[in-house]
């Protein structure tokens, strides 16, 4: 949620933010209801004096012997008329709060300009995609040709967009998961948390899922609850509400769990494999940090999800998003993309972004400055630890071999009991 104050002081400043992210939002919504709140306001307070006024003079005729019915019957109209104004001033208010919530976040001055994916500028890239000798296959005719991706019996047992891992795969799966857990609290500063995996309305609202996206939510029929889309809505909303201590900043947390999509208005997109599905696993990274640190725990986080590619021998490439391709709530986004010789494209594999007080507005997190004063918001950040399944994809693709097999990167071997190789015809 964006600040109240900026957007009464600066309109103009927020409008263009806004147009540079090609919404269609409109500051001059805000300011005719915010106009209307103030004339409310105004008549409201102006009438309550006039009756704490006249209450006091009705106390002081009474007293006197004398008659008031005239002030009285006055103080009746002005009654009602506070009533009405409290119901209508109730409504500009409702109103006013569904606006700021659906106003997306403003991008940092950082942030290149640009209307789509097409104008994100490239960071950097490491490592070398390997060359060929044969044409590389994709993931999904790999797994499915080692019998470890069952894409047949998880339509038959959800529907489309669900896989059933066996064997090799399923224990591929959870070694990456405890990979990445032992790196991000082992040699990076992260606690690992373990969350709900639904959370209530107000959850979702408070990291910016809702209302814009409920669309894309899986929510449980006869509760309002809704399955987490990721990590990032429990981890994120985890003091919620609370004053935090300067000291205890920054806090870093880390989560492995399943992550529930409706994926609406993709059909057709990635409609094979693994890369968009209802159901994935994903380690997420949360931060909290102070205003004046946020910028630079972003480049932390992204170093942390780097490593873990690094460490993976994955080549990748590191983009920026610019203006027009940052999600709602993020106010700097950096996009690692991992290289598929099977698709013979890079694709996302973590998404590391900069909310600012974006979040902690909709949610209440603040912290108390140790130089004292009144509590603050502080920043949150939120990125991919990373993207377990799309990791898999990564391996599988540029791990191929000619005959069939997959040869594991090193890093994973001690996970997999010594294995080195996934051979060809395993089941």
């Amino acid at each position: 949620m964006l600040d109240l104050k900026l957007l009464q002081r600066n309109p103009a400043s927020v409008a263009q933010a806004l147009a540079a992210r090609n919404s269609s939002i409109r500051v001059e919504e805000f300011t005719a209801l915010d106009e209307r709140r103030k004339t409310l306001l105004a008549e409201g307070e102006a009438l309550k004096s006039e009756r704490n006024r006249v209450s006091a003079e009705v106390g002081m005729i009474k007293k006197g012997g004398g008659d008031a019915s005239a002030l009285i019957e006055r103080m009746g109209e002005v009654n009602a008329r506070i009533k009405e104004l409290d119901r209508s001033l109730e409504a500009v208010e409702g109103d006013l709060k569904t606006w700021m919530l659906a106003v997306p976040n403003i991008p940092h001055a950082s942030v290149p300009l640009g209307k789509d994916e097409n104008d994100n500028p490239e960071l950097h890239r490491w490592g070398q995609p390997r060359e060929f000798s044969f044409p590389p296959r994709e993931h999904w005719e790999l797994g499915e040709a080692l019998g470890g991706l069952d894409f047949d019996r998880g339509a038959r047992l959800a529907g489309s967009r669900f896989v059933v891992y066996k064997g090799w795969a399923a224990r591929l799966e959870r070694a990456l998961v405890n990979f990445f857990l032992d790196v991000h609290t082992r040699d990076h500063d992260y606690v690992e948390m373990l969350t709900p995996l639904m959370v209530n309305r107000e959850t979702m609202t408070g990291t910016g899922q809702l209302p814009k996206f409920e669309d894309d939510l899986f929510k449980l029929a006869d509760w309002d609850y809704f399955l987490i889309p990721t990590a990032e809505v429990p981890l994120t909303n985890l003091h919620a509400g609370d004053i935090l201590e300067e000291a205890m900043l920054p806090l870093a947390f880390t989560a492995q769990t399943p992550c529930f999509r409706s994926e609406a208005g993709s059909y057709g997109k990635d409609a094979k494999g693994l890369i968009r599905l209802h159901q994935f696993t994903k380690v997420e990274m949360v931060r909290y940090a102070l205003p004046d640190q946020s910028f630079a725990a972003l480049e932390l986080m992204r170093e942390h999800a780097e490593s873990l590619l690094q460490r993976l021998e994955l080549p990748y490439r590191v983009i920026t998003l610019c203006t027009g391709d940052m999600g709602f709530a993020s106010c700097k986004t950096y996009d690692l993309e991992v290289w598929l010789p099977g698709q013979g494209k890079y694709r996302e594999i973590s998404s590391c972004s900069n909310c600012g007080d974006f979040q902690a507005r909709r949610a209440g997190l603040r912290y108390r400055p140790a130089a004292g004063g009144k509590p603050e918001f502080l920043h949150t950040l939120n990125g991919s630890g990373l993207a377990v399944g799309r990791t898999l994809v990564a391996i599988l693709e540029n791990g191929q071999q000619e005959d069939g097999s997959i040869i594991l990167p090193a890093a994973l071997r001690p996970y997999m009991d010594g294995l080195e190789r996934i051979p060809a015809g395993r089941v």
